[in-house]
């Protein structure tokens, strides 16, 4: 059946019912104990059938499990950003296929007026779910063909008023590499790095910020995420992938000072382009700010997204949900950041 927000709403009618959706998701073939990884457990059954009293004093339709072997209670929540949550369950699901479906992201304030929640609840929630959206540590490195090339986000300083740029003046003592048409290129920039490395084949894209655009600290993100000797490099025409370029099996460039956008061997970056046309538009017209500390959270999620484009909105959003075990995000380390 095609997820749909009416489909989705119509199966959600109770607590309840998004306890078991969420159990189906998480575990397919049935519950599985997150401490143990046994599986031979059972469901502990309220008195009335239907809900038990909190230490609160209000009444709960949480699903709880108890496991035979370590004799541990655990939930579908166990485990993952939603441990602990005294958000209804039914707004953890129905935010995650938002986020899952929405092409040009969602706005915290959007999440807020449609589910009732407060602005930094909203702003908490969205973030434990780009939590989930990062690529794993642990995931493999790409090799092939690799699209590699970078961009800025911000806003323009030579557009701030006197007052804002007296205070960023104050802040930014170090000249940094200005992006282009901000101004005359000795002129400072609080625009913020980001490069993109985009699997040709499979269409996998990951990006980072990175401090400076330089052949070093872009030989540190791209020898982290991809195998350079098993693999060919598409760039532009930017001097500091010269080097870089000579670690692969080969490098293609493209002259776009000559408006060049595919060479004769079919190679381009195209591919980074149309993912920085994508993520830029959102932040401008969805977000409209986002900060630099925040921002490799809202560039996971645009990862994510990108990476799984040929999925449905309802296959996205079931493998979301199963990678939010081990996913755990603190609000204080929100805050700290």
């Amino acid at each position: 059946m095609r997820t749909t927000i009416t489909a989705l709403s119509d199966r959600l009618r109770t607590e309840a019912d998004a306890w078991e959706f969420l159990e189906e998701l998480r575990w397919p073939n049935g519950p599985i104990c997150p401490n143990c990884h046994g599986s031979d457990v059972y469901l502990i059954v309220p008195k009335n059938g239907v809900s038990r009293r909190t230490v609160s004093g209000s009444m709960s339709q949480r699903r709880t499990w108890n496991c035979r072997p370590c004799r541990r209670q655990f939930s579908a929540t166990t485990d993952t950003m939603m441990h602990g949550t005294r958000l209804p369950l039914r707004t953890w699901v129905m935010v995650f296929f938002e986020m899952a479906s929405s092409k040009n992201g969602v706005s915290a304030c959007e999440i807020e007026r449609k589910y009732g929640l407060c602005c930094r609840t909203a702003w908490f929630l969205m973030h434990r779910i780009r939590e989930a959206m990062k690529s794993d540590a642990l995931v493999a490195t790409m090799r092939g063909t690799i699209v590699a090339d970078e961009t800025y986000i911000g806003g323009n300083p030579m557009r701030m008023n006197a007052r804002t740029r007296a205070r960023w003046e104050g802040r930014c003592q170090d000249p940094v590499p200005v992006a282009p048409g901000t101004g005359h290129p000795n002129q400072r920039t609080n625009k913020t790095p980001v490069v993109a490395l985009i699997d040709a084949e499979t269409g996998e894209v990951r990006s980072r910020v990175v401090p400076r655009v330089t052949g070093a600290t872009l030989r540190k993100v791209i020898a982290q995420h991809v195998d350079m000797s098993g693999s060919v490099l598409w760039t532009d025409e930017g001097t500091w992938y010269d080097t870089l370029g000579k670690e692969f099996l080969s490098h293609e460039t493209v002259n776009h000072t000559e408006d060049e956008y595919v060479n004769h061997n079919g190679a381009g970056t195209n591919k980074a382009e149309n993912f920085f046309s994508q993520l830029k538009r959102s932040i401008d017209g969805t977000h409209h700010h986002v900060s630099v500390e925040h921002l490799p959270r809202y560039l996971s999620e645009f990862d994510y997204r990108f990476s799984t484009r040929k999925l449905s909105d309802g296959e996205r959003m079931v493998q979301l949900v199963k990678r939010a075990e081990g996913r755990r995000l603190t609000y204080k380390r929100v805050k700290a950041a």
